[in-house]
């Protein structure tokens, strides 16, 4: 039986729907195995809502089974739809799905992440992905803005409360609702940062390449604040925060060709809406806000600043 990685087992503290899927983890592990016939080829690894397998097909090639969650059911459903549709162009290959289990088998890829680029030459990279996986709209997915104007709406109800500047938050919701007017124009990743990007292989050349979306239909600038967030602790290095931060965020939108107040306004309603996340997480498990979703409402609130000084 497979034992579970422990960074993984310790998501059991997210409450009794992660603890379920814990538990029928290692059996699903082992269906999936024997079904698809994969032998294990490597320890196992995870991501903070999936077990990652190294394993080799029939037939002999290197691969890698993840298997999502179903305690957090909605980011998932649709990522093997994204993937067939990129079809390696700029992201893993999808090699087999199983959406009924949760369950992708992708090439294998390099392990080496972003983390470790210059954040500037990190961002260049990126920027360049935006244009690949950016996509005309798939009618399967659901739209970036009906999570969007869910997400406000909360943030509305909590305005008195949520530990930020009122007039951040008043600013945030105005732009969310004129933002999430707009017709979808893309398939969006939904979440690509350093992590999200391993070295992979294409025309016997080394090449970036994305993993992981939390696919949905929306505007491309939405995609820009996860790589501001990110790595925060290496701001200050050269110049000011907020010198790094918009540093970053010009990078991106040159790269990428992105219209530098949209994304802005982006940058702005993600920062505070990921703010109020961290506090709503607190609100949920009836307790104060711990050091960690403090400092990460500080960051935040940085990032929003940052972006329109």
């Amino acid at each position: 039986m497979l034992n579970l990685p422990a960074g993984l087992d310790s998501q059991r503290a997210l409450g009794p729907g992660w603890a379920a899927w814990l538990d029928r983890l290692p059996a699903l592990a082992a269906e999936v195995l024997a079904t698809w016939e994969l032998g294990l080829d490597g320890e196992a690894m995870h991501g903070f809502c999936s077990l990652v397998l190294p394993v080799r097909t029939p037939r002999g090639v290197a691969a890698v089974l993840k298997l999502h969650t179903d305690a957090d059911a909605e980011e998932s459903d649709h990522e093997h739809l994204a993937l067939q549709r990129w079809r390696g162009r700029g992201a893993v290959r999808l090699l087999r799905a199983d959406p009924g289990r949760r369950a992708l088998l992708l090439e294998r890829l390099d392990p080496v992440d972003l983390r470790d680029r210059w954040d500037a030459e990190a961002c260049e990279i990126v920027g360049g992905l935006y244009r690949l996986i950016h996509v005309p709209p798939m009618p399967q997915l659901r739209s970036q803005a009906s999570y969007v104007e869910r997400w406000t709406a909360a943030l509305a109800r909590d305005a008195a409360a949520v530990p930020m500047p009122r007039r951040l938050v008043d600013q945030a919701v105005s732009l969310a609702g004129d933002l999430c007017r707009e017709p979808a124009t893309a398939v969006l990743h939904g979440d690509l940062h350093y992590d999200n990007v391993l070295l992979g292989e294409r025309g016997g050349q080394p090449t970036w390449l994305v993993i992981d979306p939390k696919p949905t239909n929306g505007d491309p600038h939405y995609e820009v604040e996860p790589m501001l967030r990110n790595r925060f602790d290496e701001y200050g290095g050269v110049g000011s925060v907020r010198d790094g931060i918009r540093r970053r965020f010009h990078t991106l939108v040159d790269t990428a060709g992105l219209d530098e107040h949209r994304a802005r306004d982006w940058v702005v309603v993600r920062s505070v809406l990921d703010a109020h996340g961290a506090f709503a997480n607190a609100v949920r498990a009836a307790r104060p806000m711990n050091e960690d979703e403090r400092a990460y409402v500080t960051r935040c609130i940085t990032v929003a600043k940052a972006v329109q000084d």
